[in-house]
């Protein structure tokens, strides 16, 4: 799995606790994790807590430590594979037993990462070298660095889609929904699958914020925006087409029974055709059809139907950003791993994502954007810690799967009212937490 993020009542509280220094790990500065210059002199042990259970399980960290070992001998690395990553790091920051090296979960505000992470750097020196630095910068020093980024769109089995007739990918979303409804009429797939059950697949779709408008101001408009669900808006026209999609019975009968391991089988062997997805999860896509004995190649990446000026738009975000815990004893030794990671590991380049290191290849199977002429847009985060604090105070989590299921609930009739009433309610809050915050 990728990355996820919750949000929620409980979780800000909790984290506020901490940070005023309630919880037994609060109230901490961080000092900094500057990075090693000479290899034989760090060591030490560290625990990396890590969401790549798959990873864990497979061997693959194992073969990246022996690795890291030929430059630092006298580290040992330790790994902790969490399946509910979210759930179980935001409990442990409430104490200081959260590993020496994490990926930063959702539910941290952003102003409060100095309380509970190591400063890696200024950010006027960190963002020559990697991307997406500003996504966890606070007063001019970074938190986290993000090991890849990843571009926004449907991962689409291509058999599928060419079997229904469509070749070309849909300009808008009416295109799009026409398509699904041919690959229903042709194909015998279920045309899209929401991935529910599990949820975390669902805060994509907040990840789609930027792509119809092209906007790199998108997110930061939020700061000002009153009603981010009005008409024409990219979150209005983005969570529309999920609730069409699910409305008009173009995905699984029963979202409650998705599931997400199983879902790349599905896809895979063409018995689902599109999933809104990051193009890190194409490689998993094509590694379960491979083991399904189907083409890998069959599996393919399209940009969201909507077109600025005659071209798609991907916005294209960081994963998750890697961060010292602010309470490690071995700093030095976190920073070490944390950089050799990212830096020479590889596993962006075998995961077919691309690398926030600068001037690093973009991955293959995003050639046919290139191909294309698919904008690539980076958004600004000028005001990334006034609409973080909106968000977190209106609850409506933009990048949590609360509100994308509740706008599935209302669309396959499990939940009441209709979508206007969704997006008044999603307005409502967001303009009170915005009068609030000021």
């Amino acid at each position: 799995m990728r990355r996820t993020a919750i949000t929620g009542t409980g979780v800000v509280l909790a984290l506020t606790l901490a940070a005023c220094g309630g919880g037994s790990g609060g109230g901490a500065s961080s000092d900094a994790a500057p990075a090693p210059n000479d290899p034989t002199k760090v060591s030490g042990s560290i625990t990396v807590l890590t969401n790549r259970t798959d990873q864990v399980q497979d061997g693959t960290l194992k073969r990246y430590t022996a690795n890291f070992n030929k430059l630092y001998p006298k580290v040992k690395v330790k790994f902790q594979g969490l399946t509910d990553y979210e759930g179980d790091v935001k409990i442990r920051l409430n104490s200081k037993n959260y590993g020496d090296v994490l990926s930063i979960p959702g539910a941290v505000p952003l102003k409060q990462y100095p309380t509970f992470f190591a400063s890696l750097g200024s950010a006027a020196d960190l963002s020559k070298t990697y991307d997406f630095t500003e996504r966890a910068t606070v007063d001019g020093k970074v938190y986290g660095i993000a090991n890849i980024g990843t571009a926004n769109g449907f991962v689409y089995n291509k058999a599928v889609w060419a079997k229904a007739g469509i070749t070309d990918w849909p300009t808008t979303p009416q295109e799009f929904l026409s398509d699904l409804r041919a690959i229903k009429a042709k194909t015998g797939a279920t045309p899209y699958y929401t991935n529910y059950h599990d949820g975390w697949p669902l805060t994509n779709w907040g990840n789609a914020l930027g792509s119809p408008s092209c906007d790199p101001a998108a997110n930061d408009k939020l700061a000002a925006t009153k009603e981010p669900w009005a008409e024409g808006t990219d979150l209005h026209t983005t969570d529309t087409l999920l609730y069409d999609i699910v409305h008009d019975k173009l995905a699984e009968q029963d979202p409650t029974t998705t599931n997400w391991e199983n879902s790349k089988t599905l896809i895979g062997t063409g018995k689902v055709a599109t999933m809104w997805l990051g193009s890190w999860a194409v490689v998993q896509m094509r590694d379960a059809a491979k083991k399904a004995g189907k083409d890998a190649d069959d599996i393919g990446f399209m940009p969201f139907p909507a077109q600025k000026d005659g071209h798609f738009c991907s916005v294209v975000r960081p994963d998750y950003q890697y961060a010292v815990s602010a309470h490690s004893r071995n700093k030095a030794a976190a920073r070490a791993w944390l950089d050799w990671y990212i830096n020479k590991s590889g596993d962006a380049q075998a995961a077919l994502s691309i690398s926030s290191v600068k001037a690093k290849p973009l991955p293959a199977i995003l050639k046919p954007f290139q191909d294309q002429g698919v904008t690539f847009v980076r958004l600004a985060y000028d005001r990334a810690v006034q609409v973080d604090e909106i968000d977190k105070a209106s609850e409506v989590g933009l990048n949590a799967q609360d509100y994308p299921q509740r706008i599935v609930d209302v669309a396959h009739g499990a939940g009441g009212g209709d979508l206007a009433g969704v997006f008044k309610d999603l307005n409502q809050k967001w303009s009170d937490a915005q009068a609030t915050i000021g």
